[in-house]
């Protein structure tokens, strides 16, 4: 991270505590929510979310089809607060995400799912906002407060309490024990050292990449370069890239794919290798390359905790990436705090 005391610095250094009250003063939350869905043996999960917290629903979406087996559908807010569309959702769970807690169309599809027949549950840093008061059930992320505008404590605890209803679900002990260790490993990942990847990004534009549970990781990573640091980047998923993205890639175009030790850790190292040996400077957090740059990263025991790892060692990146700029992290132009769309 820079040196400069941004709001986002000391936020992104924060993480782990905000992460230790989650799994301190959350769990009872977390359990009943977990006991409850486990009592409805639901067909499937629906999300509702923006921006950031639509990115903790990727990841949840990944988490749940890999361990439940349970398929995931993100509805679009608008289908309920601008189209006013009855929802079909009886033998659903619908989980939405909104730190604020406060953005009228996420309020009106959690309502309309909750009419439609499904268990909805709130994840959000204000327990007394209107989402909670519209949902079943809530989950305090118990992040404090985030005072700069890009979400960064929100989004690993967005991520994590999500990601923790499942491992309760499941009774998976092995999962359950990554999570109560993850405090531990975000404070070694925040001073994780990904300079070379500042150094790399330049005026023009930036890919990143990942595949599965890291792909939700690499949309947000993207929605950070744009929001921190005015460059402009877009989100692929491995699988993609080499479809039709690949004809713009020319020497130098800088590429970062976040890949966690799972089953597809191997085929994306894969793509970073392609993508290099076409002239990109491509990092990738994975020590699978040849012709691409491996980052150091933090692995944290489980594949599907590792992702959370990858997101803070580049957030602390990203806002040295934006001071060297001469860019206020805390206020990027046109943005604010909480965006209420209807």
């Amino acid at each position: 991270m820079s040196g400069q005391d941004t709001k986002m610095r000391r936020e992104v250094a924060e993480i782990p505590q905000a992460l230790e009250r989650l799994l301190t003063e959350g769990g009872a939350a977390v359990r009943a929510a977990a006991r409850e869905i486990v009592a409805r043996d639901p067909a499937f999960f629906v999300t509702v979310a923006r921006g950031s917290s639509d990115h903790a629903c990727t990841y949840f979406k990944y988490a749940a089809e890999l361990l439940a087996g349970l398929p995931v559908a993100s509805v679009g807010p608008s289908v309920a607060s601008i189209y006013k569309v009855k929802l079909k959702v009886g033998g659903a769970v619908c989980l939405s995400v909104s730190q604020s807690g406060r953005s009228p169309d996420i309020v009106d599809l959690t309502r309309a799912a909750r009419t439609g027949g499904a268990y909805t549950v709130a994840v959000t840093n204000d327990a007394g906002s209107p989402l909670a008061a519209a949902a079943d059930a809530t989950l305090d992320i118990h992040a404090g407060p985030e005072l700069s505008v890009a979400a960064t404590k929100t989004f690993v605890t967005s991520a994590l309490a999500g990601l923790w209803v499942l491992a309760e679900m499941q009774g998976d002990e092995e999962l359950l024990a990554a999570i109560h260790g993850l405090p531990e490993c975000l404070e070694k990942a925040a001073q994780t050292d990904w300079s070379p990847v500042a150094g790399a990004v330049g005026a023009g534009s930036v890919y990143t990449l990942g595949r599965g549970p890291s792909w939700a990781i690499s949309n947000e990573a993207a929605l950070k370069f744009k929001e921190v640091c005015q460059l402009h980047a877009e989100s692929y998923s491995s699988a993609e890239v080499l479809h039709g993205p690949v004809s713009i890639v020319e020497r130098g175009f800088p590429v970062l794919a976040f890949a966690a030790a799972d089953a597809a850790e191997g085929a994306l190292a894969e793509v970073a290798d392609a993508l290099a040996e076409k002239g990109a400077e491509v990092f990738a957090t994975t020590d699978r390359v040849r012709a691409a740059t491996a980052l150091p990263v933090v692995r944290t025991g489980h594949p599907l905790t590792d992702p959370l790892a990858l997101i803070v060692s580049f957030y602390a990146m990203i806002e040295a990436v934006a001071v060297a700029r001469g860019l206020d992290p805390d206020m990027p132009r046109h943005l604010k705090k909480v965006t209420e769309t209807t």
